[in-house]
């Protein structure tokens, strides 16, 4: 006891205080590492939530005593890696997160007797924009979805009326979405909207790229489709078929396909007109009949006595001789109707003009009694069999020129299973989780960085602060001084115990070892130096022995 005092009392305040905070650094240090990794492991519960959701969400784990931390400017929120599920129930069956939009939900507490038509004709269109956000929002590949619909009211005495139309803005996870996507959140919108026709909504994404126009013109909902992407769906429909027929015979995963087609884009309008002359219609006649008579007579047409008589021209019509002439003429018209027929065909682009396909088959595989597998290639009834199938589902037509390729060559192995095995199921290492992995690689990281700090930091810095009383205690015990025997004998240097001599302390075995090994040190260092002094400088070193000698004798 009295030893340990004596090393206090060695030490000094200063030395104390110093050993003291870094004590106490120490404990705080492995009582942070002792909290962080002695709680439960925190897991992310949500992210990407607005700051309105945010708050929603904090409130009721508040209210539900659920310790939870914020990361990335509070768009990310971790609670205990047992209680996600849990939560994630709870806050849904609450609607959250909501996404920054309003439902149904927004009648719930409504005042309906002080609430004036205009206010509910405004919350019944928030709480309609808000139920088509939620639902764009489900599709696979949107993140975020804002909806603006206009609904004019009809007017008094008007016979007009204006029609409805939507405003869609999509933020997506991808590059761009596909036109059949595009033209899903129309006709969902409109069928969700009274009297909104899919022409008239549009949609732009968040970088202001125009997916529909809404200008009233279905063709115009093309304008999101390129060729190539026309072609390329079209392409991978008609091998998904082929692929899924011919695994039918051959086996899964045993099988390739490949499929190219040339197609016409052009947009051709062809009109005809077609003339039946053997159904034709009488559709009117006209019939026209003249008879004529006309006489011819040799009478003396000369003035006399007996002209001048009282019947005399039919005196003179008796007695001449005269001939009569009669005709009868009959016209006929007949107009007929010939049947016509006008044709009027409209061939819209993507007319497919030629398909080749092309398909690789591997062969069979036997397995003997020892195990060794032995590759048979197909037969080529088999062959002819399976390009049969192929072009009864590619809708094969030799006038357009397709072509269809059958191929029957050995699949080359995986790299690290045999053909025909399955790889087995991906169960981690030690069947941990990659959170338990990445748990336990940040805990050895830590420990390897306390070790480090312990080795090259602390223990330096307490050996430092613990060497300062030793070197005193050496230097007072070195023998041949007038200090050590003064720290002696505790007196002066004749041995007399002086008044203001302190009391020679008492010294325990372990600290005059260590005594010893500095005065050991120290004189080992002094005699390296005396060393390095004769090395360098030896002529002199020779004339300080000379008189050495010289003075000895």
């Amino acid at each position: 006891m009295n030893s340990f005092s004596n090393l206090v009392q060695s030490l000094g305040l200063m030395r104390l205080v110093a050993l003291g905070l870094v004590a106490a650094v120490l404990l705080g240090f492995f009582a942070y590492i002792g909290s962080r990794y002695g709680s439960e492991p925190k897991a992310l519960l949500f992210s990407d939530v607005g700051v309105e959701d945010a708050s929603k969400m904090i409130g009721t784990l508040d209210a539900m005593k659920v310790p939870y931390e914020l990361r990335g400017d509070g768009s990310m929120i971790y609670v205990p890696r047992s209680q996600v599920l849990r939560l994630r129930m709870s806050l849904a069956e609450k609607g959250l997160p909501a996404g920054g939009t309003v439902g149904y939900e927004i009648f719930d507490n409504a005042d309906a007797l002080g609430t004036t038509s205009f206010l509910q004709n405004i919350n019944h269109l928030r709480a309609l924009e808000g139920e088509l956000a939620r639902t764009i929002r489900s599709i696979e590949g949107i993140d975020a979805a804002r909806v603006h619909l206009v609904l004019p009211e009809r007017e008094l005495f008007s016979r007009d009326r204006r029609e409805p139309t939507a405003s869609i803005v999509l933020k997506v996870s991808r590059n761009n979405l596909a036109t059949q996507q595009v033209k899903a959140i129309q006709y969902l919108v409109s069928s969700a909207v009274d009297g909104l026709a899919p022409s008239r909504v549009s949609i732009v994404d968040e970088r202001g790229t125009l997916l529909a126009s809404g200008m009233g013109d279905d063709s115009q909902s093309l304008m999101a489709s390129s060729v190539e992407e026309r072609r390329s769906s079209y392409e991978n429909r008609l091998r998904t078929h082929v692929e899924n027929i011919v695994q039918r015979v051959v086996g899964a995963d045993k099988v390739r396909v490949e499929v190219t087609a040339q197609m016409d884009y052009n947009r051709i309008t062809q009109t005809s007109d077609t003339f039946d002359p053997a159904s034709q219609v009488a559709r009117s006649t006209q019939t026209v009949e003249d008879i004529s008579t006309s006489a011819d007579g040799m009478g003396n047409d000369g003035v006399t006595v007996g002209n001048n008589l009282p019947n005399a021209n039919q005196a003179g019509a008796d007695n001449a001789s005269a001939s009569q002439q009669s005709a009868t003429r009959t016209e006929e018209t007949v107009n007929y109707e010939i049947s016509r027929t006008t044709k009027t065909e409209v061939l819209e682009p993507g007319r497919v003009t030629r398909l080749s396909v092309a398909v690789l088959v591997d062969g069979s595989y036997t397995a003997d009694a020892e195990g060794n597998t032995t590759y048979a290639p197909r037969s080529e009834g088999e062959l002819q069999k399976i390009e049969a199938l192929v072009k009864s589902a590619m809708g094969f037509d030799a006038d357009r020129g397709d072509k269809v390729e059958i191929v029957n060559l050995q699949f080359a192995p995986s790299p690290t299973f045999d053909a025909g095995t399955e790889a087995p199921a991906d169960e981690g290492f030690m069947n941990l989780t990659g959170a338990d992995v990445m748990r336990i690689v940040e805990m050895a990281v830590i420990a390897i960085l306390a070790i480090i700090a312990m080795l090259f930091v602390f223990r330096p810095l307490l050996a430092r602060l613990g060497s300062a009383p030793a070197r005193m205690s050496a230097a007072l015990a070195l023998p041949g001084t007038a200090g050590a025997a003064a720290f002696a004998t505790g007196g002066g240097e004749d041995g007399s115990a002086s008044a203001g001599a302190l009391p020679a302390p008492e010294l325990s075995e372990d600290m005059m070892i260590d005594i010893a090994q500095v005065a050991g040190k120290v004189k080992q260092s002094s005699v390296r130096k005396i060393g390095e002094l004769v090395t360098g400088h030896p002529d002199e070193s020779i004339s300080i022995l000379r008189s050495w000698l010289h003075e000895s004798a």
